[in-house]
């Protein structure tokens, strides 16, 4: 005989479960999102084990072949993808309110149509109308990329199954958003975990049985990660993060999760009035609206994937208030990081920052994770301590650890060669030592500058004092 449902308290921000009510999710820290949910057990005693099929187990030896892929069409999308969507996996595209997430799954849709590809967009949030209007404001009139695309504004999980059990030869169906999606056998409105976790796990199980691709489309919290569909990010195959400022015209695509591909590739797009445009060539974007002999500017070689990235670094020092303690802004960086290395410029260099505020800013746009940045954040901060410019040709790259030496980062010539591409004639990089290293061949008019300290970069700037 079966239990009767038991109550539980799940968080609709993070998926956190209590037995209580409580008005503050301690996980998350999200006021006023604990909803009661019943949940109906079963005990194991009275399930029937005779019922089950046995199962077959194969060894690890053996070949598998790639899965097949389709490319969108958008190199940008198929490069975080992996090289394009694979047959029957599944997707989630997470990003802030008015990013640009329906712009660029509209836009793949149509890029897909016009190769003679079925693609199914049901919309929960937007109707029929409203998402036609959106592809005329995009300029995508043309009747190759309309023809194949078919839209529908429904909410009902139920309705959609029974109407994709029918159809034939769908390439992709896109679900905007996951949110807005409602299953009637299961209590709770649309939104709340329950809902989530239920709604996806039905139309995952559709689109691996009829071998389509499915992309869902999922909102974010305040604090940028994925409200509610957190229990979702293990059901999928592939969880993509749409970064960016509204009020800015670069959008990032970045893969968090990836079972088809690397999960350090990004896409990085322009929103112009047409849509979201591709750059091809991110480096001399973040850099087109750079001046050269400016104190406290710098531009770091960094690496995002396959691909070599350079963006100039900003560092501000102001005057701190009174007796108040001295402020540390960061964007696009890690705070906890420029703090140690400010203490690694104040202890091993005498450098002295305690009576300025720090303000640090990597420009474009791009958040920064790796440390090979440090080289660059201090010679950024130094520069604008020492009210010397660093030289406009001048490119910097290197961790920098606790001691105040500067370590090897890998891909060097990677980032070597995107700075002579576009133009640079000195690139500051860790000293390289005898580890079986191959030599870095500096392309012809570029010169090597080797450090191995942080005292070494100081010095350049204090030199003539």
């Amino acid at each position: 005989m079966a239990k009767k449902p038991i109550k539980q308290f799940v968080c609709q921000s993070c998926g956190s479960v209590y037995s209580k009510w409580m008005g503050r999710c301690d996980a998350c820290g999200e006021w006023n999102t604990i909803e009661e949910e019943q949940v109906q057990t079963t005990p194991l005693s009275v399930i029937d084990h005779q019922r089950g099929q046995k199962i077959v187990f194969a060894g690890l030896d053996g070949d598998s072949a790639p899965p097949p892929r389709q490319e969108v069409g958008i190199a940008e999308l198929d490069r975080v993808l992996g090289g394009g969507l694979v047959q029957s996996s599944v997707g989630l595209v997470g990003g802030d309110p008015g990013i640009g997430k329906s712009t660029l799954l509209l836009q793949a849709a149509c890029a897909l149509s016009k190769q003679g590809r079925r693609v199914l967009y049901i919309s929960g949030e937007e109707s029929i109308n409203q998402i036609r209007m959106r592809a005329n404001r995009l300029g995508l009139e043309d009747s190759e990329q309309r023809k194949n695309i078919e839209l529908a504004a429904c909410i009902n999980v139920s309705d959609i199954l029974a109407t994709l059990e029918t159809e034939q030869n769908i390439s992709l169906v896109i679900i905007d958003s996951i949110q807005t999606m409602w299953l009637d056998s299961i209590n709770g409105a649309p939104g709340t975990v329950s809902q989530v976790r239920a709604s996806a796990f039905e139309l995952i199980r559709l689109a691996k049985k009829k071998e389509f691709s499915l992309i869902f489309v999922g909102h974010v919290t305040k604090e940028g990660s994925l409200a509610g569909p957190r229990v979702l990010e293990h059901m999928v195959d592939a969880v993509l993060y749409f970064e960016g400022d509204r009020g800015h015209q670069f959008r990032i695509l970045r893969a968090a999760k990836n079972r088809f591909g690397a999960t350090d590739e990004i896409g990085v797009f322009s929103m112009t009035g047409e849509g979201l445009v591709e750059v091809s060539n991110p480096s001399a974007l973040f850099l087109a609206e750079r001046h050269g002999n400016i104190a406290g500017s710098a531009v770091f070689a960094g690496l995002e994937g396959t691909r070599p990235v350079l963006l100039e670094v900003q560092a501000l020092l102001a005057p701190k208030a009174g007796d108040s303690a001295p402020r540390r802004t960061v964007i696009g960086w890690d705070g906890t990081r420029l703090n140690m290395l400010l203490a690694i410029l104040e202890t091993r260099c005498a450098l002295r920052f305690n009576s300025v505020d720090v303000y640090l800013n990597m420009a474009g746009g791009l958040r920064i994770s790796e440390p090979a940045a440090d080289l660059a954040v201090a010679a950024a901060l130094v520069s604008a301590l020492t009210r010397q410019p660093t030289s406009p040709g001048s490119v910097f790259f290197g961790e920098i650890g606790l001691s105040g030496e500067v370590r090897q980062v890998p891909q060097a010539d990677l980032r070597v060669k995107e700075a002579h591409k576009l133009g640079f004639d000195e690139i500051i990089l860790p000293k390289r030592v005898a580890r079986g290293n191959t030599k870095l061949s500096a392309p012809k008019g570029l010169r090597l500058v080797e450090i191995g300290h942080i005292t070494d970069l100081v010095s350049q700037f204090t030199m003539g004092e």
